[in-house]
């Protein structure tokens, strides 16, 4: 019960260094009562949308912060090694037995040669 008595004791104190400090206790009734509503109100919308949209924020700050942190989670050498596969295998349509056996020994090595650069950067 001594915990509800001094909660009520801090709750009397606030609200008395509120009207000292925004002359509260000298405007009439009506307005007093519109500066308490206007005061909840704006309150309570504080309250609400930090419960609603808080914890969003905070995961979406956690994302942003993981990516900056740790990169993106695309491979990049897998798909630097396609991007030189397609690439040389398409630029040779129609190309002899010959052709194509040096073509895949080209886009080998053009491939080995990227995934060396990438994993340099």
């Amino acid at each position: 019960m001594a915990l509800l008595a001094s909660f009520v004791q801090w709750l009397q104190l606030k609200k008395y260094q509120m009207e000292v400090t925004f002359s509260v206790y000298i405007y009439t009734p009506l307005e007093k009562f519109i500066f308490w509503s206007v005061l909840f109100l704006l309150t309570s919308l504080t309250f609400i949308a930090t419960f609603l949209y808080l914890p969003q924020h905070i995961i979406f700050l956690m994302n942003r912060a993981w990516f900056y942190v740790h990169g993106d989670s695309v491979d990049v050498l897998e798909m630097t090694k396609d991007a030189v596969h397609t690439l040389a295998g398409g630029s040779l349509p129609g190309a002899t037995d010959v052709a194509e056996a040096s073509a895949e020994a080209f886009t080998e090595v053009v491939a080995e040669a990227a995934t060396a650069i990438v994993r340099e950067l």
